[in-house]
């Protein structure tokens, strides 16, 4: 019976590469995290081998970490394989426990090592300890607040007064 998970870690990061004549087929192996039993996310389905650059090709045959990352974050594999992300405790925000006592209004520049999806406003409220409206409130920022960003932002935390 097929696990009914759709949570799926990639371990190790490894690709699979089969030639059938002169099509290939490109997987990224993964391991369902409920029942961890490996599956195959497809990346190429019988794609001519002319089809591809040599560099990404060979990207693909010694895994290459950066092509991992680039193809596990890529909308178009997800809609494929029908999975999503789970960013649920992929990031985390640290903060000066003095935050309280600057002066405000103060700027904050946000900076991401890795593209994670996450609301602007989730991650301010996170980190200042107020609720997602009241970061809202307290927030000026030329991004739109209620919708994931993948990059860094900066902001301009108000008064509470």
């Amino acid at each position: 019976m097929a696990c009914p998970s759709k949570s799926a870690t990639v371990g190790d990061g490894r690709f699979r590469v089969n030639a059938n004549g002169k099509l290939l087929d490109v997987w990224l192996l993964a391991r369902c995290v409920s029942c961890d039993r490996p599956r195959k996310l497809t990346v190429h389905e019988r794609m001519p081998v002319r089809s591809f650059d040599p560099a990404e090709l060979h990207s693909y045959q010694i895994d290459d970490p950066e092509l991992v990352a680039s193809t596990l974050l890529a909308p178009r594999l997800g809609r494929r394989n029908r999975f999503t992300l789970d960013w649920s405790h992929a990031w985390r925000l640290e903060t000066s426990p003095a935050h309280s006592e600057e002066i405000l209004p103060f700027r904050v520049d946000v900076v991401f090592d890795d593209p994670i999806p996450i609301r602007p406003d989730a991650l301010i409220a996170l980190g200042v300890g107020v609720s997602r409206s009241e970061a809202r409130r307290l927030v000026r920022c030329d991004l739109p607040l209620n919708r994931p960003t993948r990059s860094g932002f900066t902001f301009v935390l108000l008064d509470r007064d």
